[in-house]
């Protein structure tokens, strides 16, 4: 991993982020996985929604790029698989009946490779399901982040590692692709984040790193400071932070 790639703390993610997994349950109910398929869980993190498709009679397989959050993955649920690959460019042995992905697909900046490794993976007919960031995700973190930047002379526009997409532009994709679209919403999904007054602080470290590549812990720390001055009136309402998520939930089958 180089450094403008996210780095992942697993046991600070299950910590402090858990909210991930809890609000992915809604789209493993979207994928309403069956007794005997084979699903693959692409960027499962530490394991959680692996766990809850396989607790259906699924077989589910993990897959992410980091390998501290498989090697959680693997210590929190030993019954089941999880291995670290690339989602632009992984293939498997073995083809699956569904492809699952909750808060992931925004991480990957090259998403026709992305849906192209998906669909080699899957049987004619199968599903790819999945839930990430769309368009207008988080968009006035990003602005306050970029403006804190700027005074430093960093572009935040040139660190950005986010894929924040409209409904138009990932179905075709999806269909370009050789998937016909079932069902697609993006939709405002505003997110509490825990911990009170260190909720927004805890979510910049975890999420949005790679914009604060190279400066010193307490550049961090001011740097954080003044995105939550910034950020204060519109998302902390005295008692916790929320986060301006919109999500695009989508529900895809291979022709």
């Amino acid at each position: 991993m180089n450094e403008k790639e996210q780095k992942w703390n697993a046991t600070f993610y299950d910590s402090k982020i858990g909210f991930v997994s809890r609000l992915g349950k809604g789209v493993v109910e979207l994928l309403s996985p069956r007794q005997g398929e084979r699903i693959l869980d692409l960027g499962c993190g530490t394991g959680d929604l692996a766990y809850e498709i396989a607790s259906h009679g699924a077989y589910c397989q993990g897959m992410d790029s980091s390998q501290d959050m498989v090697n959680q993955a693997r210590d929190k649920y030993p019954e089941l698989q999880f291995d670290a690959a690339d989602a632009h460019t992984f293939r498997v042995p073995e083809k699956f009946d569904a492809v699952f992905s909750n808060a992931a697909l925004h991480w990957m900046k090259r998403p026709e490779q992305v849906i192209d490794s998906v669909g080699q993976a899957l049987h004619k007919g199968g599903r790819f399901v999945a839930e990430f960031g769309g368009s207008g995700n988080v968009e006035r973190i990003y602005r306050a982040i970029a403006e804190v930047l700027k005074h430093d002379g960093i572009d935040a526009e040139e660190r950005n590692p986010w894929y924040f997409p409209t409904i138009g532009e990932y179905s075709a994709l999806l269909e370009q692709h050789g998937f016909e679209v079932r069902y697609m919403e993006l939709f405002d999904r505003p997110t509490e984040l825990v911990d009170g007054e260190e909720g927004m602080n805890h979510w910049l470290h975890t999420f949005a790193g790679m914009f604060f590549v190279g400066l010193t812990e307490e550049q961090k720390r001011e740097a954080y400071t003044q995105c939550c001055s910034i950020l204060r009136n519109d998302l902390y309402n005295g008692k916790f932070w929320t986060a301006d998520y919109r999500r695009l939930r989508f529900a895809a089958v291979l022709k």
